[in-house]
């Protein structure tokens, strides 16, 4: 016969463990997908706590006196949780700020399709890059270091003692947005740099023959150019997605840093 037993005090200490793993499963790139099953998050960040749980062995008690205190500690953890999982999905959301840049460009930025995955209105291009950084994030296991660092977020961040330092998390988020932009012009680039010579092309043939109507032959000219464009430099995207990976694992480490 086999007895579990186990204090209060182990529950308390549990629960704020499941919190911080939930919330982070809610929110974190791949786990998130609303394609997901809710029972298979549910069960994955059990497992996940119990595992963590079990390693981590608590020395000190949680200091506090009254529900309110408790309130405030479990809302700690589920912010905790948010921020780590939210700096990681952030940095997939680059691909899409270069597929909009790369559909304005070549005339494609009106058509738009609902992804299923986000259930949110994307570009096409921008949802082929997701798709295949998303691929990428599987294969590479990225993953596995995104479960490393929730975990290790344990031992730097023991469970009720975060300490939200506003100063670093802004300078973060601020060096963040720098890189964004700068890792989503460096995806889109070859499109932006053949559409500027293509428009650069129809302006003089339309200043050379007047008649020859260049509206409705850029059109089609930028849909097809760009679209070449974007077959040609899909051999760019394994870089493209190890430039987003580094970016992700900064930020990761930039957001703890800022509740140490």
């Amino acid at each position: 016969m086999i007895e579990l037993s186990f204090s209060f005090y182990d529950l308390e200490y549990f629960l704020l463990v499941l919190v911080r793993v939930s919330c982070f499963v809610y929110i974190a790139p791949f786990f998130s997908l609303n394609n997901t099953p809710a029972r298979v998050r549910i069960t994955l960040s059990c497992f996940i706590s119990l595992l963590l749980y079990t390693s981590l062995s608590p020395a000190d008690m949680l200091l506090y006196r009254s529900v309110t205190e408790y309130a405030m500690l479990v809302l700690r953890e589920a912010v905790a949780g948010l921020l780590l999982g939210f700096a990681s999905t952030m940095c997939t959301a680059i691909v899409n700020f270069a597929g909009s840049i790369a559909d304005m460009e070549t005339g494609l930025s009106m058509v738009t399709l609902m992804d299923p995955t986000t259930r949110q209105s994307t570009s096409i291009t921008g949802a082929i890059y997701q798709y295949a950084v998303m691929l990428m994030l599987i294969a590479t296991g990225m993953y596995r270091y995104l479960l490393g660092a929730l975990a290790d977020s344990f031992l730097l961040i023991p469970v009720g003692g975060a300490v939200f330092r506003a100063e670093k998390l802004l300078d973060s988020a601020m060096q963040f947005l720098v890189d964004y932009i700068i890792i989503g012009f460096r995806i889109c680039l070859p499109i932006f740099c053949v559409i500027l010579i293509l428009n650069a092309i129809l302006g003089v043939l339309a200043k050379v023959s007047p008649q020859i109507n260049m509206f409705a032959v850029g059109i089609q000219l930028k849909i097809l150019v760009g679209l070449s464009v974007l077959l040609f430099t899909i051999g760019m995207l394994p870089d493209a997605a190890g430039f987003i990976f580094s970016e992700m694992k900064k930020v990761t480490v930039a957001i703890v840093e800022g509740m140490i």
